[in-house]
């Protein structure tokens, strides 16, 4: 079994990519919402503002997790 280390390590690397996959999902759903704006479909361009702030909030944590992680 890994020691406490290797296992922080694993896990800190599986949660950035996570976060690195958060931020593709934020930057296509940031591009969609300009689409959705400029095509007068204003409520859903609101729905998927709101869910880039749910993205937002979760890449703060999820980076505070790894940086947690990592320095132990």
């Amino acid at each position: 079994m890994p020691n406490n280390s290797e296992s922080n390590i694993a896990t800190a690397d599986a949660l950035t990519l996570l976060l690195h996959n958060q931020h593709a999902i934020g930057a296509a759903i940031d591009e969609l919402t300009k689409w959705l704006s400029e095509n007068g479909v204003e409520d859903v361009a609101l729905n998927a503002s709101m869910a880039m702030e749910t993205l937002d909030s979760n890449a703060q944590a999820l980076t505070h997790a790894i940086l947690r992680l990592r320095q132990s």
